[in-house]
């Protein structure tokens, strides 16, 4: 359940900070796959899971580096679909989402959205 638990926070705040990325032109295709969602996010699981006093270096470098790939609608809503499929499958803990909600600003990456296990893929704009 712990592993579960942070993938499922870590997805939902990197969705919150591709859909941060507003002012790019759009693309008719998404050119950010699932692999490089989850190579990218895989180093803030520990941190989801389990806090810490800070964000570990590697987390923040994925999380800024999702941010500066996802530069189109379609690639947001790739992002968004690649982390709500990867978590849908486990259970998580408030303490969990908290975290999660965090790692945006705790990296230094401003969005204007809130991060929410019930974030709508379709709506990412």
């Amino acid at each position: 359940m712990g592993k579960s638990v942070v993938e499922k926070l870590l997805w939902m705040a990197i969705v919150c900070l591709v859909l941060g990325v507003i002012s790019i032109t759009p693309k008719a295709q998404a050119a950010v796959t699932c692999n490089q969602v989850v190579s990218n996010l895989t180093p803030c699981i520990s941190y989801v899971l389990n806090g810490g006093k800070t964000v570990p270096g590697p987390c923040c470098n994925g999380i800024k580096t999702l941010f500066n790939l996802a530069h189109s609608t379609p690639d947001r809503q790739t992002v968004c679909k690649c982390i709500k499929n990867a978590v849908s499958a486990f259970h998580y803990g408030k303490s969990n989402v908290d975290r999660a909600a965090a790692l945006p600003k705790q990296c230094g990456v401003n969005i204007p959205c809130q991060i929410s296990p019930s974030t709508d893929c379709t709506r990412v704009q």
